[in-house]
């Protein structure tokens, strides 16, 4: 429920704060004091409507879960709209934007003016009459578990068909990739050693005959030897130099010799062989991962009629199971859909409302069987009704939910829905509203004495001057704002009487 609600410089309202009841809370008070204004004042601090006050708060006991979020769960948690330059919104201090507080908030709460059929939507009329059987529930829970297999078996059979349909396509083209890798035949690091090649053979000539020249040294090693010696110098460093510069020479000859038998046209072919695989694919060890990949890909689409007829018997076996449950949910609802629609009108009478018809018509499979239920009121299509018909055909679907609900439904909001009604129209509202309060935190805004005598808690919207004020009534003040209702401004002694009448008669309801 929303426990506090505070708000703050929103057009003729400075400053509000509301500690709030649960069950029936009611707003009334003259036209224009601005009822609707903080009720739009109150949706948009939990993200479900849009306006221009400094503040709107409202402190809630919703048990917030979204992981999506990262938003934690407090006792009381505060939603928070604040509007400088710039609208910000806020869950216990932690900035989201409006569409997630919006996202958060709907879970907990509804705002019923609008024409909203999501009440009549065929997954929540199955699941208020499943409510009412007492078996169904095993056979629903088997029901899901075996339509979850029997979609997943269909999805992988279509792609498979639809593979097999391109296979030979498929196969080519594996083939193909495989052939091309193969008929080059790379090696890891292959590339890097022809173009250590490459290089090598590029300064062959350049370095043998700077070898050569340099070769001459060693000539005059022994006359340098003998000056050593003449000066008794040891000469052992000059051996030892003379030996490793030797050795250098030898080798890189022996290396470039090796070069003679390698044929550069050739190794230039390969380099590009192996470059033009290193622009397809990457790099020489990715070619060669391609090439396993299609490898496996081609001994998948050679064994695709195997994997075919098993799940070929696998969906048969899934799908009989599936429709042998989807007719078990049938019969079960069809026991139920007669009890179904007996109850329904008997809210329908109480709201001064024709009969609806419920009949439950053949779909396609879904997650709660193949039934899709119809409604109609009168044979009038639930699109074509009157605005007012269609709220109060709301609310007996809503009472009906209710009815085996064990726990908390959230907040309902309601603008004026006892408009133009009759006195009796409008009680037979303020009743439903009432039982619906069991389950509901609900809001309304009212002007009609029976709705207003209703309530679980009573706000008087007023001005004075330009400004306008919230003041809960106790049940005196309630009895001067009934009687304002029903005789206007010039209050008289029948209207407190009837008023106070109206007070007693319904607490005793209460």
């Amino acid at each position: 429920m929303i426990e506090r609600f505070y708000l703050k410089e929103y057009l003729s309202f400075k400053e509000v704060e509301l500690n709030l009841a649960c069950g029936l809370v009611v707003f009334t008070g003259p036209s224009g004091s601005g009822k609707s204004i903080l009720m739009n004042a109150l949706l948009s601090s939990l993200g479900a409507s849009s306006c221009d006050a400094s503040l709107c708060e409202s402190s809630v006991t919703w048990e917030l879960q979204d992981e999506n979020s990262g938003i934690e769960n407090e006792d009381i948690n505060v939603f928070k709209h604040i509007k400088k330059d710039k609208s910000r919104y806020f869950i216990n201090n932690q900035s989201v934007s409006k569409k997630a507080m919006a996202e958060l908030g709907s879970k907990y709460l509804r705002h019923l003016s609008l024409k909203d059929f999501s009440d009549f939507e065929n997954e929540n009329i199955l699941t208020i009459l499943d409510d009412r059987i007492k078996t169904i529930a095993p056979l629903k829970s088997e029901y899901k578990k075996v339509f979850t297999e029997h979609k997943i078996v269909k999805a992988e059979l279509v792609k498979i068909e639809e593979e097999e349909k391109r296979i030979v396509e498929l196969k080519e083209f594996a083939s193909f990739e495989i052939k091309k890798i193969e008929d080059i035949a790379p090696k890891p690091l292959e590339d890097e050693e022809l173009l250590e090649i490459k290089k090598s053979l590029s300064k062959k000539e350049k370095v043998l005959k700077s070898i050569k020249e340099a070769s001459f040294i060693f000539e005059y090693e022994q006359k340098a030897l003998h000056v050593l010696e003449s000066l008794d110098k040891d000469s052992s460093f000059f051996d030892d130099a003379m030996n490793e510069l030797r050795a250098v020479l030898e080798s890189a000859e022996e290396k470039f010799g090796a070069l003679d038998d390698v044929n550069v046209e050739e190794v230039l072919n390969r380099i590009e062989e192996l470059s033009g695989l290193k622009r397809r694919y990457g790099s020489i060890e990715e070619a060669l991962i391609y090439k396993e990949q299609k490898k496996k890909e081609l001994a998948e689409y050679e064994n695709i009629e195997i994997t075919k007829g098993d799940l070929e018997t696998k969906f048969k076996i899934a799908d009989e199971k599936l429709k042998t449950l989807a007719q078990n949910l049938t019969q079960l609802r069809h026991g139920a859909i007669e009890s179904f629609e007996n109850d329904l009108n008997k809210y329908l009478k109480e709201l001064y409302l024709r009969e609806a018809e419920v009949q439950m018509e053949v779909s396609p499979f879904t997650a709660l069987g193949k039934d899709t239920i119809v409604l109609k009121l009168n044979s009038t299509q639930l699109q074509k009704i009157s605005t007012g018909e269609f709220n109060r055909l709301r609310l007996a679907i809503l009472a009906l939910k209710s009815e085996h609900m064990n726990k908390n439904g959230g907040v309902l909001m309601l603008d004026e829905i006892d408009a133009n009604l009759s006195g009796e129209e409008s009680m037979s509202v303020a009743k439903v509203l009432r039982q619906l309060s069991h389950h509901f935190q609900i809001f309304v805004i009212s002007h009609q004495p029976q709705l207003t005598s209703m309530g679980d808690q009573h706000f008087l919207i007023y001005k004075e001057g330009d400004e306008s004020f919230a003041r809960e009534l106790d049940f005196n003040d309630k009895v001067d704002e009934i009687a304002r209702i029903i005789s206007g401004e010039s209050v008289t002694k029948e209207a407190k009487k009837f008023a106070k009448e109206l007070l007693e008669a319904n607490k005793c309801v209460l």
